[in-house]
């Protein structure tokens, strides 16, 4: 049976001076950008800003310099993503590339796949996203039905993904596909492609949410041809990859910082001496927020090491959404949504997207089963 790891972790000397630099970068780029912008910011595209974080050596900052990246610590590269979450920047466009679309290719990806994504990727110019989940299958990644069936100099892809972030303004996916059995095979005969969107077979429709917002998409294979140059790792090797890979993208601060714009407004809101119940509620939250933030620190720790905490990665994503979607609720209980401040204008669109929370990176059912196998409980 396994246990839980949190082991408390020092950030490096040289993270008050790279935290005040970012801050500083940010003051000067971020301006007036309303809050209501700021409010789930890692879903906000915006080239131009990540060219500019690609300039400053801030994307693939634990990469090769050989690739484009700086060969900076991991716990730097936190500070950085820290400070861009915190202050709500729009982060989408080279967010799944620097989080975990480059780590995938350096692990598993050929010399030359390497050398011809990556730079692009460190700066901030080819952006990244991910192919796996699928109509009719919910959470579960294992029964995925997209083939890949091999032909003569490739492979001929059929199939279709959904809730694909950014997928109709990305240059490239890494898509979980079937390339032998069948979906009741689980795990067995999965692999990864990389997928140029420019692919006339490859149809990307964006499916518009409730706030207006079109970030995810459907993408729809209609057999496609792709090149045996575009399978990532050996064949059959995408269940393995596509866990490992997971790791990265459940235990970042984007899993319980995408609701912070509303913290933010809150305490502007509250001034320097607060009247119960609303002093109770914001030490209750800054506890939870806090608390969150030791452990996600601790798993980026445990990854720089050359671990795959899983299970801790699990925990901080269940545990970080269930607090991003409950601040929202616990502020509308309190001061109710009339008004035309900011702190209603965030407070009304992060009732919407909230729900949303929870589904990205796997639901949390599919996390708390991994937690109750890593006890030995199921």
């Amino acid at each position: 049976m396994q246990g839980f790891r949190f082991d408390p972790v020092e950030l490096p000397a040289a993270s008050p001076a790279l935290r005040s630099e970012v801050r500083a970068f940010l003051a000067a780029e971020l301006g007036a950008i309303p809050a209501r912008r700021r409010a789930n910011s890692w879903s906000v595209f915006d080239a131009a800003f990540s060219r500019k974080l690609g300039a400053r050596g801030w994307i693939g900052m634990v990469w090769p310099k050989r690739y484009g990246g700086h060969e900076r610590s991991a716990l730097e590269r936190y500070v950085v993503l820290e400070e861009l979450l915190a202050a709500g920047a729009p982060v989408a466009a080279h967010w799944i590339s620097d989080r975990q679309s480059g780590m995938a290719l350096l692990r598993y990806g050929s010399e030359e796949q390497r050398s011809r994504w990556l730079p692009g990727m460190a700066a901030g110019e080819v952006y990244c996203c991910i192919g796996m989940s699928e109509p009719g299958a919910g959470s579960d990644l294992a029964s995925v039905r997209t083939r890949a069936t091999k032909v003569d100099g490739g492979w001929r892809l059929s199939g279709q993904k959904i809730w694909t972030t950014h997928a109709d303004r990305c240059q490239l996916m890494i898509a979980l596909v079937r390339t032998s059995g069948e979906a009741g095979d689980r795990h067995r005969g999965l692999s990864q492609l990389l997928l140029e969107l420019a692919n006339p077979k490859i149809r990307v429709r964006p499916i518009r949410d409730l706030v207006g917002d079109d970030h995810f998409s459907e993408v729809f294979f209609d057999d496609a041809f792709v090149p045996d140059g575009a399978l990532l790792g050996p064949e059959g090797n995408g269940w393995k990859q596509v866990t490992s890979e997971l790791s990265l993208e459940r235990s970042g601060p984007e899993r319980y910082l995408s609701s912070f714009a509303l913290f933010v407004e809150l305490l502007r809101s509250a001034g320097p001496e607060p009247a119960e119940p609303l002093r109770s509620l914001l030490g209750r939250l800054t506890a939870q927020l806090w608390t969150l933030r030791q452990m996600s620190l601790s798993v980026a720790g445990q990854l720089a090491a050359g671990r795959d905490p899983a299970l801790e990665a699990a925990v901080v994503k269940d545990l970080g959404n269930s607090f991003e979607q409950e601040l929202p609720r616990a502020v509308q209980a309190l001061i109710g949504l009339e008004g035309d401040s900011e702190l209603c204008r965030v407070l009304a669109y992060l009732l919407q997207v909230a729900p949303s929370f929870s589904l990205r990176g796997g639901t949390r059912e599919i996390l708390r089963g991994i937690v109750a196998r890593g006890l030995g409980l199921r």
